[in-house]
């Protein structure tokens, strides 16, 4: 499991942050914070417990600190921990410091569910990516510092259903290689049409890649991947 920590000086909105985390598989919520000094102390007596913080959602507006402090503060006691800042901050100044001092990513309040899912998908991602160690290519370089670039969940145009999405995309995350529209529909129960309707939607939202299968005659056939790490 991923441990994270929340960092909010709005306990209602830490709370909600919190809730967010703990529905995405693979993470868990090891604390709150609603300040900068309480934020550095838990991720001190976690590290001296064992059981270290792995990543930290900050925000810049704290009562005591700013989310950049915190940043400086935990790189010069030596933490390696991951942060990824969460502000309604958003002039480039900030958001290029964040960048300087380590942060991995950026969310800019207000964000939906689907938002803060994606980039913590997107931080599994690059964990696995990192954990598996060895030399990188040049590909693998790109995808490593591009991990965390995750495209927006796509606007739904008037027909389609987000609880939808989430089915396909679930099904497709699950499975072990790309998917024609008749494999997924098997999977998910959809029909086919439908099935196929919201493949096309989320390849030109770029969540879902499409590949061609070619036989030995006729048409080749589609097939599709979740995008890796999104």
């Amino acid at each position: 499991m991923i441990e994270v920590l929340v960092v909010d000086d709005d306990v209602r909105v830490a709370g909600v942050n919190a809730a967010y985390v703990a529905k995405v598989p693979g993470f868990h919520v090891a604390g709150q914070a609603h300040s900068g000094t309480e934020a550095l102390r838990l991720i001190e007596e976690s590290a001296a417990g064992g059981a270290a913080v792995d990543l930290v959602l900050l925000d810049h507006y704290l009562p005591d600190r700013t989310g950049l402090d915190i940043v400086r503060t935990l790189r010069e006691r030596g933490h390696q921990t991951d942060v990824i800042m969460v502000t309604a901050a958003r002039d480039v100044a900030t958001v290029q410091a964040a960048m300087r001092h380590g942060a991995l990513q950026y969310l800019v309040k207000p964000f939906t569910f689907a938002g803060l899912r994606a980039k913590l998908e997107a931080y599994a991602g690059l964990r696995r990516t990192l954990d598996g160690g060895g030399e990188a290519e040049q590909a693998e370089v790109d995808r490593i510092f591009g991990a965390l670039s995750s495209t927006p969940e796509p606007e739904l145009p008037k027909g389609h259903s987000p609880s939808t999405v989430e089915l396909v995309r679930r099904a497709m995350m699950a499975a072990e290689g790309p998917l024609s529209a008749q494999e997924l529909a098997d999977r998910t129960g959809l029909s086919r049409q439908t099935a196929q309707r919201y493949l096309k939607l989320l390849e030109r939202g770029g969540r879902v890649r499409l590949t061609l299968k070619y036989g030995d005659t006729g048409r080749p056939e589609h097939r599709y991947a979740w995008t890796a790490s999104r």
